[in-house]
C-alpha cells in the first residue's frame, strides 16, 4: 500500500503532536508520510526527511517520514503566525499532488486556522473542504462524519438555521444523496447502500401540519431516486433515527442541516469521529476537531480522531483497490 499523506495543518495548533502520536500508534500497521516543517514537531520526535513519498515505507517503523516544507520560522504553540499561512497551503497542495499522481493512497489533513490564512495570504475559501474541491476542479462535494457506530451527511452545512429551508433545493439534495450513494459503494465497499433521510421539520412535517418541505421537496425526490434503484427510506422524523435499533436499519443518515447530523454522532463518539470529503477524485479524511490552541504544546491532546482518520483513509484506499 502506498503511504497515507498527512498535511501538517496549523503548526501552532495540536496538528503536529497528534500526527506524531498517530504515527507512534500506527507505525507497524500502515505507511505514513508527514508534510511540514520538522522544526514544528514536538521536541525529541524521531523523524527522517524523505525525497519522495515511496521512501516512507522503508523507515516508518523507526522514524516519522517527513516531506520537508520549510516555513521559514519556528512555531509557538497556541499562537498562530500569519507568516506561516503559505506553508500551510503549500503542504495541502503537496498532499493533493501526491494522491492525484498516485504517489500516496490518500490524504489526511490536520486542522487549519482560517483567520491566520486570511491574514497571511488572503485565503478566500470558507474552509479546507472548499479549497480541496477547487484544487480538484470539482463543483460539488459532500461532508460525511463517520465513526464505528454511525455515518451522517448534512445536506446543508455552515449556514444559519434560518437559511436552511431556502438553501435546501432539489438539486442540492439530489446531488448529496447520489454522491453519498456512490461513495459508499466505491470507498466503503457497500454494494447496495441503505440511506435513511431525515425530514427538515419536527416529526418530518407531520403530514404538512408542521411544514411542507417533506411533501413538496423531499418525498418526491426520494421517490424518483428509488425508481433509479437506490435503497432510500424517509423522510423520517429525526428524533427517532439515531437510537441503536434504528441505526441497524441503514448505512448512512442524510440530514437536512448541520446540527441535525452532528449532534448524534458527537454524542455517540465525541473523540473518534472522522470527517470525510465525498465527491473528490481522491480520498480525503481529517480528524473531527479544530486546532485546540488552548492545549497546543502541552502534550495532552487526544489523538484518537487522527488515528481513526488515518485508519479510515487506508481502509477507503483498500476499498478502491
Amino acid at each position: 500500500m502506498k503511504p497515507v499523506a498527512i498535511s501538517c495543518g496549523e503548526p501552532a495548533g495540536i496538528g503536529p503532536e497528534i500526527a506524531v502520536a498517530a504515527w507512534q500508534a500506527l507505525k507497524d500497521e500502515l505507511p505514513l508520510v508527514w508534510i511540514g516543517d520538522p522544526s514544528h514537531l514536538p521536541t525529541g520526535t524521531p523523524f527522517q526527511p524523505v525525497g519522495k513519498a515511496a521512501d516512507a515505507k522503508a523507515i516508518v517503523r523507526h522514524a516519522l517520514p517527513v516531506l520537508v516544507q520549510n516555513f521559514g520560522s519556528a512555531a509557538t504553540p497556541g499562537m498562530a503566525n500569519p507568516a506561516h499561512a503559505q506553508g500551510v497551503i503549500d503542504a495541502i497542495r503537496t498532499g493533493v499532488e501526491l494522491v492525484v499522481n498516485n504517489q500516496a493512497s490518500a490524504l489526511c489533513t490536520a486542522p487549519i486556522h482560517k483567520a491566520a490564512l486570511i491574514d497571511g495570504i488572503g485565503f478566500s475559501y470558507p474552509g479546507h473542504t472548499e479549497y480541496l474541491a477547487a484544487l480538484a476542479e470539482t463543483d460539488r462535494v459532500v461532508m460525511m462524519l463517520a465513526c464505528d457506530a454511525l455515518k451522517v451527511v448534512p445536506a446543508t452545512i455552515h449556514i444559519p438555521l434560518s437559511a436552511v429551508a431556502t438553501e435546501l433545493t432539489e438539486a442540492l439534495l439530489s446531488d448529496t444523496l447520489q454522491i453519498t450513494h456512490q461513495a459508499l459503494q466505491k470507498d466503503f465497499g457497500i454494494a447496495n447502500p441503505r440511506i435513511a433521510v431525515a425530514g427538515l421539520n419536527p416529526h418530518a412535517g407531520e403530514s404538512g401540519k408542521m411544514g411542507s418541505e417533506e411533501i413538496d421537496l423531499i418525498s418526491p425526490l426520494l421517490t424518483t431516486l428509488r425508481a433509479k434503484g437506490m435503497d432510500i427510506t424517509g423522510p423520517l422524523s429525526a428524533d427517532t433515527m439515531f437510537h441503536a435499533s434504528a441505526r441497524e436499519t441503514y448505512d448512512v443518515a442524510v440530514c437536512m442541516y448541520h446540527d441535525q447530523a452532528l449532534i448524534p454522532i458527537k454524542t455517540l463518539d465525541f473523540s473518534g469521529g472522522v470527517n470525510v470529503t465525498l465527491g473528490l477524485p481522491f480520498i480525503r479524511t481529517s480528524p473531527d476537531h479544530g486546532t485546540a490552541f488552548d492545549i497546543a504544546g502541552k502534550g495532552v491532546a487526544d489523538p484518537t480522531s487522527m488515528i481513526a482518520a488515518l485508519r479510515m483513509a487506508a481502509e477507503m484506499a483498500q476499498a478502491r483497490g
